[in-house]
């Protein structure tokens, strides 16, 4: 893949139009068009924020072989713009569902750490779920299972950030586990 290509590639998969990327790095949508169809190039500067933007490696970028699978992709989000209602339970659902409105479905997640046989011994002693508990305040991200066009994605929502990696393979079971995490399905969106 030549690096417009790439570049074209990993700007579709954020949900960014030419016109949103080149909003983001301050340059024309020409530009960016330009920068897509391999009839320019961006600069340094442009690269390393394009980088960090679309979540892809200068490296992979600028790599003329096969390069590096592009398996996750962060955007930046303004969470008070997006409001609960109708299925979105939450600011962070609505959001989820801003990104994917294409989705056949999404499936919020209740997120639990799997604990080991040592730390299932101690939050029996101590506290039942204690662990859990402790977890759920050191994050507050929500999680979320999206299916889209024959593909799945697991989604995290903080509170700056949209988090999108695509699976590998597919899930089809109600619970299941990333990770040092068990999830299970709480709610279709």
């Amino acid at each position: 893949m030549t690096l417009g290509e790439k570049l074209k590639d990993a700007r579709k998969k954020t949900g960014l139009s030419q016109e949103q990327l080149a909003e983001k790095l301050s340059v024309s949508r020409s530009a960016v068009a330009k920068w897509e169809t391999d009839k320019g190039l961006p600069d340094i500067a442009n690269l390393k924020a394009i980088s960090e933007l679309l979540s892809v490696s200068v490296d992979y970028l600028l790599d003329d072989g096969e390069g590096k699978a592009l398996t996750e992709l962060r955007e930046p989000i303004e969470l008070s713009q997006y409001r609960k209602g109708g299925k979105a339970r939450s600011a962070k659902d609505a959001c989820c569902a801003a990104k994917y409105p294409e989705a056949d479905c999404i499936y919020a997640l209740v997120r639990q750490k799997a604990l080991s046989k040592a730390e299932m011994v101690l939050d029996f002693i101590v506290q039942p779920g204690i662990f859990d508990m402790a977890d759920s305040f050191a994050n507050k991200d929500a999680y979320y299972l999206v299916e889209q066009k024959g593909r799945q994605f697991f989604v995290s929502v903080s509170e700056d950030f949209i988090t999108s990696r695509e699976l590998p393979g597919s899930i089809t079971d109600n619970k299941f586990v990333i990770g040092q995490y068990r999830f299970k399905n709480a709610y279709t969106l």
